[in-house]
């Protein structure tokens, strides 16, 4: 079983995190009180499968893995929800990294790890934590995030801002309840606010006496985009450039950013963007 590989763009995201990865641990590795963890919400498989070139490669999860200098992390914990991305990922580690006793392969959901994983921060004060979180749609909420506020984390996130946020925002704004309650639970902020921050309302007087039209912003998507970015400097001290990724017709699909309390981890992850294309 194996993740469908995204385009170009998927190979530029995974080359971010490892690179960042990279330099985070040679800065890590100086510190000699302290231990690193690597934590990957949505782990997949280990292997994308690449239509075009009929065959698999490596993804994020094993990329990190295969990093041996500077001096890996000390704990892996890979978390994956679907049945079998878990067992093939679990087989793909075992079979390729025998000796990788410190990774952990769990299966359950991000947000209840998020959670967990915060708890373990605020237990043990000598680990610092490097998050990647690639998720499926907009399922990761808002509070499992902000249960990460004053802890030492760097956290990589991908966010569907056209893919995921600006669907659910209709253009006539008749918004399903169900759907406002996603976009509640996925930005952490009543609908209201959402609503105003993505429409606005003209009224128009019109042969009829004056009539009310409510008009989606035309740049909605990357309204989520800094919406998001301002959204996680409530948790965060600083958030990075995105890396804004788009598909063949030009359309933005994902924000893709990172968020911490580090001005040094500021400026890395702003450098390993640049090459990339960004909004």
């Amino acid at each position: 079983m194996m993740n469908q590989f995204g385009g170009n763009w998927t190979e530029a995201k995974m080359k971010i995190v490892v690179d960042y990865a990279k330099a985070y641990l040679t800065i890590m590795n100086k510190q000699s009180w302290a231990k690193t963890l690597y934590f990957d919400g949505f782990a997949g498989s280990g292997l994308i499968e690449v239509d075009e070139y009929n065959e698999a490669v490596k993804g994020t999860a094993l990329r990190i893995l295969d990093i041996e200098q500077p001096e890996p992390f000390d704990i892996y914990y890979f978390v994956e929800k679907e049945d079998e991305y878990f067992e093939a990922l679990k087989q793909n580690i075992k079979i390729n990294y025998p000796n990788k006793d410190n990774a952990f392969v769990v299966k359950g959901d991000c947000n209840t790890k998020l959670f967990d994983m915060a708890n373990f921060l605020k237990r043990d004060i000598n680990y610092r934590a490097l998050a990647f979180i690639d998720p499926y749609g907009m399922s990761v909420n808002w509070n499992s995030i902000e249960s990460l506020k004053g802890l030492g984390v760097d956290l990589w996130i991908l966010v569907p801002t056209g893919l995921g946020v600006n669907r659910l925002l209709k253009t006539d704004g008749n918004i399903s309840d169900a759907w406002l309650n996603k976009l509640e639970q996925f930005l952490g902020l009543p609908r209201s606010e959402i609503i105003n921050h993505f429409y606005s309302k003209t009224t128009v007087n019109t042969l009829f006496g004056n009539e009310t039209f409510v008009n989606k912003e035309k740049s909605a998507i990357q309204k989520a985009g800094v919406l998001y970015t301002q959204r996680l400097k409530t948790v965060f001290e600083f958030v990075s450039q995105s890396f804004v990724m788009r598909n063949s017709n030009n359309s933005i699909m994902y924000h893709f950013m990172m968020a911490t309390n580090n001005t040094a981890a500021l400026k890395i992850a702003n450098d390993v963007i640049k090459p990339n294309y960004k909004l």
